[in-house]
């Protein structure tokens, strides 16, 4: 095995959300879980305390280079995840927006194989906490501005295969648009940048990256959504170990697959999407079953 590869896969680190996925930099990971918000992404309700349930399944069994080409290896990763979420939306203005809070505290339970050598492991995962200011400039459309913080309190070891945490900060300034029409189009985006802190473990510090979740659908009237949703990550700066560059390393993909909503008349409604990776780069290759379920308390 050749050194970048080794570098890639020894000791590979997975994190969970804020929902668990593999993704980019760092042994093919990145501390955000691509694709986890879809339908209703930018729109911060009422004055109130609210939960929300993520689950989510991840399964690959490749990992791609930095030409797109398939590493020759025997790889395969599973990663299952239930994140509980907890929103309280203040009577507080700030800017001229609605003050809210938020934290998610991921549990996380992952398999890692590698040409041979296998190991699971569980536990929690890196919390994610943040205020935001959210907006409503129509009936339609609103906004949600933040900045989010990833702590590193997943267990870590830098020997394991398989890691809940991924033992480094994380600083992810983002926006989350929403336009919703009940009985038209609907659209989502949430654009986020990762500044990320350096892995004193192993001296490694992961290049900043671009990623946007995204959803497209058609509301049926009903409460009822039904379109595409998925993501898309574009690593801009390269890693550093040891105060070296690490060359080819910046990672890329996208993602799509069916995404559906269910909004009740009672005020809970339920996200649900599959997404196919594709024109991925340096990291693993795979796809992801999201359910997304929000209740006012």
């Amino acid at each position: 095995m050749n050194q970048r590869l080794s570098l890639k896969l020894a000791g590979f680190t997975v994190i969970a959300l804020s929902v668990g996925l593999a993704h980019a930099s760092e042994r093919g990971g990145t501390s955000y879980p691509m694709g986890a918000e879809t339908y209703m992404g930018g729109v911060l309700p009422p004055p109130g305390v609210y939960g929300q349930l993520f689950v989510s399944h991840y399964e690959a069994d490749t990992f791609r280079g930095n030409d797109g080409q398939k590493l020759p290896m025997d790889f395969d990763l599973r990663v299952d995840c239930v994140a509980p979420r907890l929103i309280w939306v203040t009577e507080q203005k700030v800017l001229g927006g609605d003050l809210a809070l938020h934290i998610i505290v991921p549990m996380v339970d992952l398999k890692v194989s590698v040409n041979g050598q296998e190991q699971s492991n569980s536990g929690l995962g890196d919390i994610l906490f943040a205020p935001a200011l959210g907006y409503h400039y129509s009936e339609k459309l609103h906004a949600i501005f933040a900045v989010d913080t990833i702590a590193p309190t997943g267990k870590y070891n830098r020997n394991d295969l398989a890691n809940p945490g991924r033992n480094y900060w994380v600083f992810q300034p983002l926006v989350a648009l929403s336009y919703v029409d009940p009985e038209g189009l609907n659209v989502d985006l949430k654009t986020m940048y990762d500044f990320n802190r350096k892995n004193e473990a192993t001296d490694y510090l992961s290049g900043q990256a671009l990623h946007m979740d995204y959803a497209v659908g058609w509301g049926l009237g009903n409460g009822w959504v039904v379109g595409v949703g998925g993501y898309a990550l574009w690593q801009t700066t390269d890693d550093r170990q040891n105060g070296q560059t690490v060359e080819d390393n910046k990672a890329r993909s996208l993602a799509i697959g069916p995404a559906i909503k269910y909004a009740s008349n009672k005020g809970w409604f339920l996200t649900a999407k599959w997404q196919d990776e594709t024109q991925v780069r340096n990291r693993p290759d795979g796809n992801a079953y999201w359910l997304k379920l929000t209740i006012p308390f």
